[in-house]
């Protein structure tokens, strides 16, 4: 399989969808309430539709994991995958923060291959390749940028969820003040790319709500930047699991040495 040219149909697939996406987010829209509390739109369902048809004429022995379709467990008999979030932070969405993303990674044997993340309201989509490093492109140009994460080990700014702080993580953040410079509130995988790209050194999640189609993406990006994404005990997640939920939580980092509890 051509890695290049599946990563250059995941980075048009989110672009495509940018459209749709875009088009409900400049009207009035409304909001439903799934079953597990969380809010989704009409740009979530149609996103997830158009990718995930558009993926699955290109590569029909694939499966496929989307948040806003039901799940098969048959995937788990697959050796590829592709896990497709289509708008992730619909809070943001809803809230119009501008924050919020698409994110679409390819798995092979439950390790994330290809990680592509499309910062909807910015001019950059972010993607990393397994061993070949983590890039940002911009939309209009077509300008791509390596990314780095940056050195910092004192002085951290941090990210943390504008809608879904829990006290645990704010016990956290008064316990390493004196290493900590600021905290910011930003959303969904966001994150992952200020980290990726040197802007940040830090966000932790210790709630189990977060999901593989949350953070496949991202931590590959983090991870071929020269970061870390990690649970609490410092062991990795694998992807494709029949428990899709992040359950032990997470910490994304730049260094090491940074790694905070």
């Amino acid at each position: 399989m051509d890695k290049r040219l599946l990563l250059q149909e995941m980075i048009d697939a989110a672009m495509e969808a940018e459209k749709h996406i875009l088009s409900i987010y400049k009207e009035n829209f409304s909001v439903e309430i799934k079953s597990d509390n969380s809010p989704v739109t009409e740009a979530d369902k149609g996103a997830d539709l158009f990718i995930r048809t558009v993926l699955q004429k290109e590569h029909p022995d694939f499966a496929f994991l989307t948040e806003e379709s039901k799940d098969d467990l048959s995937r788990l008999q697959k050796e590829d995958l592709i896990i497709v979030d289509p708008v992730d932070g619909t809070s943001d969405f809803v809230s119009r923060t501008g924050e919020f993303t698409t994110n679409i990674a390819y798995v092979h044997n439950h390790e994330t291959i290809i990680g592509v993340i499309n910062w909807c309201l910015s001019d950059w989509i972010y993607y990393a390749l397994k061993g070949e490093g983590a890039y940002k492109r911009n939309k209009k140009t077509g300008k791509e940028v390596r990314l780095s994460v940056s050195s910092r080990v004192d002085h951290l700014r941090v990210l943390i969820s504008r809608s879904h702080l829990q006290k645990a993580e704010e016990e956290a953040l008064t316990r390493h003040k004196s290493l900590i410079e600021s905290v910011r509130s930003c959303g969904a995988a966001t994150k992952f790319c200020l980290i990726a790209e040197g802007e940040a050194e830090l966000s932790w999640r210790y709630s189990p709500g977060t999901k593989e189609w949350d953070t496949a993406s991202g931590a590959l990006l983090v991870e071929e930047a020269g970061g870390f994404f990690l649970k609490p005990d410092k062991t990795r997640y694998l992807q494709n699991r029949e428990d899709v939920y992040n359950k032990e939580g997470y910490l994304v980092g730049n260094r090491l040495e940074n790694f905070l509890l």
